[in-house]
């Protein structure tokens, strides 16, 4: 079946790669609307993978990335709509020249090919992923969890019967509907039909694509995100960015999940922070100058400084200034995304050239790392390796490139 599913996205991608933005612009307005018409569809699809996700005892927060509503169905046609807005990524020239022999060398925009993203409980994915890889040019092979099967079964068969009406093939985007450990392996294994896989989930599911995948990966990584609140903080907009970057949307991995702050500070800042995040009813897992300072929270090991929690719980480290920051996150970080709170400019100026991430925040909550907040439209996933692409994984980050070389008879001695 899959081999079947590689052959069809091969011979689709043959047909998108050649056409026009119009084309490819009309059939995501087809989908915007397409979404719109079917949200009681896509809903009730979405009903039966709650229900079985809470008989399985999935968590709160993991049931958070899994539900839809009326208001996140309308976010992801309105996120495809700005797709349609945004420049075509395929056939810009990035760089020309002329050599001496009168050769002209250009460097040209190409989509990748056919593009494999296997992913969790994130129905909201489904249609983003497909949006920017029919905007750019790209067939794609979706491989969604079994807990969001139905989700995803519904918002990819809304979007194929769209695609089709507007005249391109149906098979641009297409579901694996097997959802076994399986089936995700030999996926990653199909180089003679797939170009590049994105995974895009937990770190076991990251870890496995990267270990066992034969076809190029893009890893998005786990996001580990910290705040480090320097000693010159305005200590209530460090409070509002760290309670924002914890509670707003705790399950996604832009979230912050370690709390760092500076020695000076810590008696008057951390019962501020721990006033506004005990109305989230957040646990803190501290160490030991934290938990002289502040009640109730939980002795913090190791481990908590390097977990992705995914829930209403942040680990706290009181440290002894940015250098000690640093070296924490330098140790117990994914490459995500850091924040630094200060109105100091030399320390800020030291915090984004000596921290190693896909986006650095100076006074500015970690939850904008995402494609929308950046301006690219939808986004695959974070990226926090170097190569080929890095941070939101937008339109420009799904394309490669070639040179397109014009002479007049030349040849090369």
């Amino acid at each position: 079946m899959l081999t079947e599913l590689g052959k069809r996205a091969k011979i689709a991608e043959k047909v998108l790669m050649i056409s026009s933005t119009a084309q490819k612009n009309a059939a995501l307005e087809n989908i915007a609307a397409a979404l719109e018409s079917a949200v009681g569809e896509i809903l009730t699809a979405n009903e039966i993978d709650i229900k079985n996700a809470r008989e399985n005892g999935m968590t709160e927060a993991l049931i958070d990335r899994l539900s839809l509503s009326e208001k996140r169905v309308l976010s992801i046609a309105s996120a495809t709509r700005e797709v349609i807005a945004l420049p075509d990524p395929v056939g810009r020239t990035l760089s020309g020249s002329t050599r001496p022999n009168g050769l002209v060398i250009e460097k040209v925009t190409v989509p990748l090919g056919v593009v494999a993203v296997i992913f969790e409980a994130r129905p909201n994915v489904t249609a983003d992923a497909a949006a920017l890889c029919l905007k750019s040019g790209n067939s794609v092979i979706l491989r969604g969890g079994k807990e969001a099967f139905y989700s995803n079964k519904a918002i990819t068969s809304v979007m194929r019967r769209a695609v089709e009406k507007a005249g391109l093939p149906a098979d641009c985007i297409q579901l694996v509907e097997d959802t076994s450990r399986e089936s995700a392996t030999a996926l990653m294994r199909m180089n003679d039909y797939v170009d590049v896989l994105i995974p895009r989930g937990g770190a076991g599911l990251i870890g496995a694509c990267v270990q066992n995948s034969t076809v190029p990966v893009i890893e998005t990584g786990t996001g580990n995100c910290h705040v480090f609140v320097d000693e010159s903080a305005d200590l209530k907009m460090a409070a509002e960015i760290v309670y924002n970057a914890k509670v707003s949307r705790p399950s996604v991995c832009n979230a912050c999940e370690s709390l760092l702050v500076h020695r000076a500070v810590a008696k008057k800042f951390l019962p501020l922070v721990k006033e506004k995040l005990d109305t989230a009813s957040v646990t803190v897992h501290g160490d030991e100058e934290t938990a002289k300072i502040i009640r109730d929270i939980i002795p913090a090991t190791q481990e908590d400084y390097g977990r992705e929690y995914l829930g209403y719980e942040i680990s706290v480290k009181v440290v002894g200034g940015i250098d000690e920051a640093i070296a924490h996150i330098a140790k117990f970080g994914t490459g995500h995304s850091e924040c630094i709170v200060t109105e100091s400019y030399k320390n800020s100026r030291k915090f984004t050239s000596e921290v190693d991430c896909a986006a650095v925040y100076v006074n500015a909550s970690t939850r904008f790392t995402d494609g929308n907040e950046f301006g690219f439209g939808a986004e695959i996933g974070i990226s926090t390796q170097k190569l080929h692409a890095r941070g939101p994984l937008g339109l420009q980050e799904l394309t490669s490139f070639k040179y397109i070389v014009r002479g007049n008879g030349q040849v090369r001695t």
